[in-house]
């Protein structure tokens, strides 16, 4: 490989002799730099420089000549023997990395020529210097290493000024702490706890917190005391343990707690300081407070569950008052004859004309409020004509109730559903399926999952109540009520505040329903009560679409025979055998064959959720036309949210005989 030397000043390329470099500019002749160009291994062309006195004897000039004028020239030298020859690296002796940088960006540009200095460099043949290859790889490890140097001081420069950041993020930190320690109020006087605001509530359950939680904080350091062998310790938290625990009992709130909670928290307060100061670790005690985590979670699951079957099961049993109700008025109906005695013929309960009210329930007081709150809030009570269908089991008692109790001017019919022979199971859906050996044995054998193993949803969807004929008669209107145009169904769980008799005179603009939706953002669409995960209800249903109540229903009866609504319900009904397309219960067949078909009424004619809900609006519901109390928290049932209760309450008449014979309480 040849190199190129570049020599100044230049001889002319005429006179040439064949001495030694060496000789050639020995003696008084002024030192001449000599700038030697060559590719390293990776074949970027570099350069460095060296002194001519500083070339050995043993490099000779293969083309010799002279030198001399002012002109510079290339010369090719010749290695006799190998040597090391120092080189000055890079023009003007810098080892600067700035000056390194230029000279290689420089270095990197030479070989890119213009066409100009491509032509003036063949029209002025330079000749070449011989350089050593041992040399050349001196000087291309020399760059390396430099290069490497570099590297290495970037990568530290960059850690520094990361830990520089990292520090300066930490005293920031520390900064806002301290500032925030020096604004916070510590001049709150008889307060424990300075940071629970809620502390001055008279009304929260904030000492009833703070006790609960340092009791379980007592519990961690108690264990943690134990096992370093901390007796004192031990025994004191577990003193302050059982004292907290006396206080607090059963209490749910402040009001509830001893009068001496909350010097109890104070001295519970100063012990876990103790504690804290002597064991406190934060890695022991994450662990242990891990360690009580988990089994707290699987006994709080297990207890949801047990607490979903007792209310599942308190809402479907019949509390001891209405019980005795039902069978003191069965009673006295079947002593007194009124079983042989017929009703007289009303012309009001055919009449279209009039306010027609469908009301289907076995339960006498809840009829009775219905009953009771939609009279008193009536502009013209004897046009209205109320409806009450139950069952075989519960018509004594229902009948001697409004025959003792009749509202007055208003009209009142009991009907047992048993007596309308037209629903047999011919003709009815919901009794045919009734009539499966699957369906009994899935209602009624008791070794099927019915228990707490099955949830809440299995046990609710498995009361028998849903395929009850009371429930299902609202889908066969227009057949129980043939000379009927339009009629209102009311739940037995609602109250009325308001006149109703607007509601006949709303234009349902040709639909058969008229319905409060109940569909708040993705609350209570159909995709909560369908299975869309079957192609059934895929193609025929939106899962968006907007749901609707039962509870408070307008219908246009006429409209219903027009479209044959029950034979739609039947087709649903039908394809449901197998419970696969929704859970058992009427919304979601209502939802499915009312479709399309449902007239939206103003909100203030219906509002729910007074039977699970705590946390309604009070004024929305004084002043809702009827209040729903759908859920399980029933009014008549001690589950019942308090605050609500009173709205059902007032409606009952508490100075009647039957309810002070069974001590019906308020």
């Amino acid at each position: 490989m040849l190199h190129e030397l570049t020599i100044g000043p230049y001889v002319d390329e005429q006179e040439r002799d064949a001495s030694s470099a060496a000789q050639m500019f020995s003696g008084d002749e002024k030192d001449i730099d000599i700038i030697a160009t060559y590719s390293d291994a990776s074949g970027t062309i570099r350069t460095s420089r060296v002194k001519m006195k500083d070339l050995s004897a043993s490099w000779v000039l293969e083309n010799p000549t002279n030198v001399k004028g002012s002109q510079s020239q290339v010369i090719k030298l010749k290695e006799s023997y190998k040597t090391t020859t120092p080189l000055e690296e890079n023009v003007g002796h810098s080892t600067d990395d700035d000056q390194l940088q230029e000279v290689e960006v420089e270095n990197h540009r030479r070989p890119s020529w213009s066409p100009v200095k491509s032509k003036r460099r063949v029209n002025h043949p330079v000749p070449i210097v011989h350089l050593p290859i041992s040399f050349m790889v001196q000087i291309c490890d020399t760059m390396w290493g430099i290069q490497m140097l570099r590297q290495k001081r970037r990568e530290l420069r960059t850690a520094e000024l990361v830990r520089q950041d990292k520090e300066a993020d930490k005293q920031m930190q520390a900064t806002a702490a301290i500032e925030s320690l020096k604004n916070m109020n510590i001049g709150v006087q008889g307060k424990y706890s300075i940071w629970r605001r809620d502390y001055e509530n008279p009304n929260s359950d904030s000492t009833l917190k703070l006790m609960r939680d340092q009791i379980i904080m007592a519990k961690v350091y108690a264990n943690i005391a134990k096992s370093k062998n901390k007796t004192v310790l031990y025994n004191s938290l577990l003193e302050h343990l059982r004292e907290s625990l006396y206080v607090i009992g059963d209490a749910d709130s402040d009001a509830e707690l001893h009068p001496g909670s909350l010097d109890r928290a104070k001295a519970m307060g100063h012990a876990l300081s103790m504690a804290k100061d002597e064991l406190y670790d934060c890695n022991v005690v994450a662990r242990k407070l891990r360690a009580m985590l988990q089994p707290a979670e699987d006994n709080l699951n297990s207890l949801k569950k047990k607490s979903s079957f007792l209310i599942q099961l308190a809402a479907k049993t019949v509390p001891k008052p209405l019980h005795c109700l039902t069978l003191q008025l069965a009673a006295d109906y079947y002593i007194h004859g009124y079983q042989n005695k017929k009703d007289p013929i009303d012309k009001k309960l055919e009449d279209p004309s009039l306010y027609h009210y469908a009301i289907f329930s076995d339960n006498v007081l809840a009829t009775s409020v219905v009953v009771n709150s939609t009279v008193l809030h009536a502009n013209e009570p004897e046009k209205h004509v109320f409806h009450v269908v139950t069952d075989k089991l519960n018509f004594a008692a229902m009948r001697m109730w409004f025959l003792m109790n009749t509202p007055e001017n208003a009209t009142v019919e009991v009907k047992n559903v048993d007596d309308f022979k037209w629903l047999n199971s011919s003709y009815c859906s919901v009794l045919r399926q009734l009539e499966s050996v699957r369906i009994k044995d899935y209602y009624f054998k008791a070794n099927h999952a019915s228990s707490l193993s099955a949830g809440a949803d299995h046990l609710k969807y498995r009361n028998p109540k849903y395929l009850s004929m009371l429930n299902h008669l609202r889908f066969y209107l227009p057949e129980v009520y043939p000379k009927l145009d339009k009629i209102l169904f009311l739940d037995d769980d609602i109250v009325v505040q308001k006149d109703l008799t607007p509601l006949w005179d709303v234009d349902l603009q040709g639909m058969v329903n008229g319905a409060v939706e109940t569909c708040k953002e993705s609350f209570h669409r159909f995709d909560k009560y369908l299975n869309f995960s079957n192609p059934i209800i895929i193609e025929n249903f939106d899962p968006n679409a907007c749901g609707w109540a039962f509870g408070m229903n307008i219908f246009d009866l006429k409209e219903w025979r027009k479209r044959n609504i029950t034979a739609i319900y039947h087709h649903w009904q039908d394809l449901n055998e197998d419970r696969t397309l929704w859970k058992l219960g009427t919304l979601p067949p209502g939802l499915i064959t009312f479709h399309n078909l449902t007239h939206p009424l103003d909100r203030k004619w219906h509002v729910l959720g007074l039977g699970y809900d705590p946390a309604l609006n009070k004024t929305a519901i004084e002043d809702a036309a009827v209040i729903h109390y759908n859920g399980n928290y029933k009014p008549w049932l001690d589950l019942a949210v308090a605050k609500y209760k009173s709205y059902w309450s007032k409606y009952v008449s508490s100075g009647n005989h039957y309810l002070q014979l069974c001590n019906m309480s308020e």
